[in-house]
């Protein structure tokens, strides 16, 4: 090429390879291992679940890290902002799916599996008291328990969550104006409101537990109404921690109005948390 012919093209920017994804899968496998130990009363399960929740904060706190630092450091620009919306547009729609599959259970017990063995022709002799009606444990169930009310507690939750929804698209307003007091207000209003929610979650799982008898090992409906409501709040958990860590960096100054996808992509997540529980809320516990 004749020198000078052209000018150099700006390449994507590319990180020298890491080993935080490496950490990450070694946390999650002890954890999981730990959990399988745990369920059949093995021992040392609760430290493998410590030691790979401990390494996963770990990993987390350093790949945040080096992430913010490449941000700042004027790394990331119109290529790089594609690339990390796309790919959030792809890991929130695989949470979709994930929802979707439990949404998808919950369907088949409660307008097919249980209506069909209620209306069996032998079903006198197997199960004779068993209705095909939900909320169902299943037949062959006999301890008696009691469906978690919708007008309680998962409404005040409810009320919780699409407060939070709105003080964010406050928050990112308010960062879209510069105004940077308006900002950190919402947006600590959007945590203290999702840390919120999940001490009412607590609060309504001891309920369920103590004073409904209604647990994980109830049939058909404790399983698929822990299954759904334990692992939507575990993705509030995690959005809580995605909404401090942004939080922590408007703190020092980081965002500006034309320049802060991760606080678009956190915002982006959690009305996905928002909108997922108004389908619990009604498919769960209302209907």
């Amino acid at each position: 090429m004749a020198q000078g012919a052209t000018t150099p093209r700006q390449h994507y920017f590319v990180p020298q390879p890491m080993y935080w994804p490496v950490l990450g899968s070694m946390a999650l496998f002890l954890m999981m291992l730990g959990g399988v130990f745990v369920m059949n009363a093995s021992s040392g399960g609760w430290v493998g679940v410590a030691a790979g929740f401990v390494l996963l904060v770990y990993m987390m706190f350093r790949w945040f890290g080096q992430v913010i630092g490449e941000s700042e450091g004027g790394r990331y620009h119109g290529w790089e902002d594609v690339s990390f919306r796309w790919g959030m547009s792809w890991f929130i729609f695989s949470e979709v799916m994930f929802f979707a599959a439990f949404f998808g259970a919950l369907f088949y017990i409660r307008v097919l599996s249980v209506p069909d063995l209620g209306s069996l022709e032998h079903n006198e002799i197997l199960w004779p008291d068993f209705k095909g009606t939900w909320p169902s444990a299943g037949p062959g169930f006999e301890e008696p328990f009691t469906p978690m009310a919708a007008w309680g507690l998962p409404a005040i939750n409810t009320l919780l969550l699409l407060t939070s929804g709105v003080t964010v698209t406050i928050a990112h307003w308010a960062l879209k104006e510069n105004n940077r007091g308006m900002l950190k207000l919402f947006l600590f209003l959007t945590i203290a409101l999702g840390v919120t929610f999940l001490c009412v979650q607590a609060y309504e799982y001891g309920h369920a537990y103590h004073e409904l008898n209604l647990k994980l090992t109830t049939g058909a409906y404790g399983s698929t109404f822990f299954m759904l409501t334990g692992f939507h709040g575990f993705h509030v958990t995690v959005g809580a921690i995605m909404l401090s860590v942004i939080f922590a960096r408007c703190l020092r100054g980081h965002f500006k109005p034309d320049h802060h996808f991760a606080f678009e992509g956190v915002a982006w997540y959690w009305h996905f948390v928002d909108v997922v529980w108004l389908g619990l809320f009604i498919f769960v516990y209302w209907l």
